[in-house]
């Protein structure tokens, strides 16, 4: 599935509405001149307010991203992909492992598209 090459500047947020962020591991590939996030980089969310009853917090901290490029590598390991603003192709997880809800991607690069 076309899409747009994630980068390290993107704008995502967990689904409580927390600010996240892609920590890249490659300086090298750029665009826009951010560095081309690959899915082995992590997304780590901070200050997210969800909690469970009772009073249990349970915030995002890490998401998963689920939509890798199926043609374009950097060093052996494929970019991460979005089709666009909106809900993102993945899964953000408590510390615990618990899963959260899809990541909310509000803004990437649209110069670059990758299949």
């Amino acid at each position: 599935m076309p899409g747009f090459l994630m980068h390290a500047g993107a704008t995502i947020q967990c689904p409580h509405g927390a600010p996240a962020q892609i920590i890249p591991t490659q300086p090298r590939v750029t665009v826009s001149g951010m560095p081309v996030a690959l899915m082995s980089d992590q997304i780590v969310a901070t200050g997210c307010p969800f909690t469970i009853p009772p009073a249990k917090p349970q915030p995002c901290v890490l998401a998963k991203w689920l939509m890798p490029s199926t043609r374009v590598t950097i060093n052996g390991s494929p970019a991460m992909v979005a089709a666009g603003p909106g809900v993102g192709p993945g899964l953000f997880q408590s510390a615990d492992q618990i899963p959260n809800g899809p990541p909310i991607v509000g803004s990437v690069q649209t110069r670059v598209t990758v299949i």
